[in-house]
């Protein structure tokens, strides 16, 4: 029989001091193998935290790159490490290291396995914003006419993925709009796809997207923009 696979945790991290050790400390009682935090240029002393942490890796960035840009930075530093699972997660405290062994087990028959928090069994804590419930819920309609996918949730970060289905995908947007790229590329690679549930949990307040894109109508055009594009290319490629 195969021995157990090499798992990498990889979490993207901008001005998380709050919550940074906290997460790292929670995914460790989960998980055995190594974890890699890519500190995206953060300016609040998330890097000096994580400087006292000796049970992770950082990569960190002189300047803020974006959401997507740690990621595939994150999924590279996985990949030159010899993991052959990567499991993504948000460090702000919104996501359930607890649910990792059994997204490593869903792979099983999968290439993807993407958290949901819109499933019927996914548990509520606190109250989505609106606006990002909507937006959510119209990409995840498109993404859905165009794939024939049943996908409920398009942005949840919590995912797992198959190393060698990770190099087949070619993901170059750095901002927020990256895992619409994702979904272009995991469909014209005829990947396959499943969603797990997880605890849809807000706190009060909601982050920023940053200066034009905290309107949701111009992040909406921003998302669908980066979808087109995508898939566009992935057409003609």
């Amino acid at each position: 029989m195969p021995g157990p696979q090499r798992v990498a945790v990889v979490l993207p991290v901008y001005n998380e001091v709050t919550t940074v050790a906290e997460v790292v400390r929670a995914v460790h009682g989960y998980h055995t193998g190594p974890v890699i935090v890519i500190d995206d240029g953060s300016t609040d002393g998330t890097g000096e935290v994580l400087a006292t942490l000796g049970d992770a890796t950082v990569v960190s960035h002189a300047e803020n790159r974006g959401y997507g840009r740690s990621l595939t930075d994150g999924f590279s530093r996985a990949l030159a490490d010899g993991a052959e699972v990567v499991v993504t997660m948000d460090c702000d405290g919104q996501h359930e290291p607890a649910h990792i062994p059994g997204f490593v087990r869903a792979l099983g028959s999968c290439d993807i396995v993407s958290g949901s928090r819109y499933l019927p069994q996914s548990p509520v804590v606190g109250v989505a914003p609106p606006q990002r419930r909507d937006v959510n819920r119209r990409v995840t309609a498109v993404i859905n006419a165009a794939t024939g996918w049943t996908l409920t949730d398009a942005f949840c970060g919590f995912k797992a993925y198959r190393a060698d289905a990770l190099r087949r995908l070619t993901l170059t947007e750095p901002g927020y709009a990256m895992p619409l790229e994702l979904w272009a590329e995991a469909y014209r690679a005829g990947l396959r796809v499943r969603e797990l549930p997880v605890e849809r949990i807000y706190f009060e307040g909601d982050r920023s997207f940053g200066q034009e894109l905290d309107d949701p109508e111009r992040r909406l055009g921003y998302y669908l923009r980066v979808w087109e594009q995508a898939l566009s290319r992935s057409d003609d490629g």
